[in-house]
């Protein structure tokens, strides 16, 4: 069936079109599996609600949270859910996405420090002492798609044929060499150690959409030692994570991780040769079981790429402004997210799953939630663009054992619209007053810009 927007007035009309599609996205009635407390690397997460990371391109200039960044993670803080993952933060100067990403060095670290005590104060505040939501942030390298002043600064880690055609770059675009890559480990080491610092309980080496690591992985064409081969294509990540294990006291080391990329093969992770529509888990579940052995205790499962395949990262209503519209309904891109999640925790029984891609089923989100958590295909469910719009999801699923459908997120690509147009991001339906002017100024500098 092609695609088709949300159009579902009841959790029975919705599970009839599952049906009619032969998807396999079961829906449970009783939400009761989401108050679950859920053990990660021997802390307690108090429920099994996530907020995922979400970029608001917000920070300072030089990288620190700034009022909006503030602003968002207290409210997230006060919505209840039992985790929060902290958004993609560059690990050095170059590897920022836009000049406003976040940037922990240590010059920024007190601010990061202060940041994450004022979220967690807050949770306090509402839930009480006892509540405390575990924390995760996101260490990144933004690699082919690095924005760190006004122009575009793309640091790639091999040519890809069709990545390349869309940003322009030209064949004898240099890639980024072995030493650097080398020399590149230190700077994770060193942003590791300073989010242990600053009281973060989980750190995020980035893995997914991508960015230099989830390119790195899909390497198959690159020479020498971090290309090529799987032991090659996973030595970075590997490397890195080992190295924050050994190096940094207290480090607990999760990953947002690309399980499948939806992109041709040989420029593919995760992909069947001959076509990537259809995944292939083989390598990214070799993968994962190495990093269990290591001692990561959480992987954030994901797909796709927000820049090129984004029906796969998050099923939408509507694609960017001039994006396309797939030939794929977009319940099929929750039900394949929800498989992908269901088939590393069926591989891995003991290693904490959290399953993303909930957002477009709205007020019925947290029915697959349940069902997935209740079936044992994920532990934890989280929240990317429907935070955004409903920061208190969580409390209201957990205290009213339901989403008031009026403030579920709608789809439409306006949060995601808002950073192609180099502004800071959030929920323009729902939180107008402080993001419909930025966008409304964004579309007209696009406009003007031709």
């Amino acid at each position: 069936m092609p695609h088709q927007p949300f159009h579902y007035r009841s959790l029975a009309d919705l599970e009839q079109e599952i049906d009619e599609l032969g998807l396999n996205l079961p829906l449970s009635k009783g939400l009761s599996a989401l108050a679950r407390p859920v053990t990660i690397g021997g802390r307690v997460a108090p429920n099994a609600l996530a907020v995922q990371p979400m970029e608001g391109c917000d920070g300072t200039p030089d990288g620190r949270p700034d009022t909006l960044t503030v602003r968002r993670y207290v409210r997230f803080a006060a919505g209840g859910a039992g985790l929060l993952w902290f958004e993609a933060t560059a690990i050095a100067p170059e590897a920022r996405a836009n000049p406003r990403q976040l940037l922990l060095v240590k010059d920024t670290a007190p601010a990061f420090a202060r940041l994450h005590e004022i979220a967690l104060a807050e949770a306090q505040r509402i839930y009480g002492s006892s509540f405390r939501p575990f924390t995760v942030i996101q260490l990144a390298h933004s690699g082919r798609y690095s924005r760190p002043l006004e122009h575009p600064a793309p640091i790639i880690a091999h040519h890809d044929g069709l990545l390349d055609e869309a940003l322009g770059l030209p064949e004898d675009h240099p890639l980024i060499s072995d030493g650097e890559l080398d020399r590149l480990q230190d700077r994770y080491v060193e942003a590791a150690r300073l989010a242990v610092q600053c009281g973060f309980d989980g750190l995020d080496i980035k893995s997914c959409h991508r960015y230099l690591i989830s390119e790195l992985l899909a390497a198959h064409t690159r020479p020498g030692k971090y290309g090529g081969s799987f032991e090659n294509r996973t030595r970075f990540l590997l490397e890195t994570v080992g190295r924050v294990r050994a190096e940094v006291p207290g480090a607990q080391i999760t990953l947002r991780l690309n399980v499948y990329d939806g992109h041709p093969y040989p420029w593919g992770w995760g992909v069947d040769r001959e076509d990537p529509a259809k995944p292939d888990l083989t390598e990214p579940l070799q993968l994962i079981g190495l990093l269990q052995d290591m001692g990561v205790s959480l992987i954030n499962v994901t797909a796709g790429n927000p820049y090129y395949t984004p029906h796969i990262n998050r099923p939408f209503d509507q694609n960017v402004i001039g994006g396309y519209t797939p030939e794929e309904h977009p319940l099929a891109g929750v039900a394949r997210l929800i498989d992908l999640a269901g088939q590393v925790k069926t591989a891995y029984p003991d290693l904490v799953v959290l399953g993303s891609g909930y957002s477009w089923l709205r007020q019925y989100a947290g029915h697959a939630a349940a069902a997935a958590v209740g079936e044992g295909r994920a532990d934890i469910i989280g929240w990317g663009r429907g935070a955004f719009a409903y920061p208190d999801f969580a409390r209201d699923l957990l205290q009213r054992g339901e989403l008031a459908a009026e403030r579920c997120c709608i789809a439409c690509s306006r949060c995601t619209q808002i950073m192609r147009d180099h502004g800071r991001s959030g929920c323009v339906p729902f939180d107008r007053e402080v993001y419909a002017p930025i966008f409304r100024a964004g579309r007209q500098a696009a406009r003007q810009a031709g």
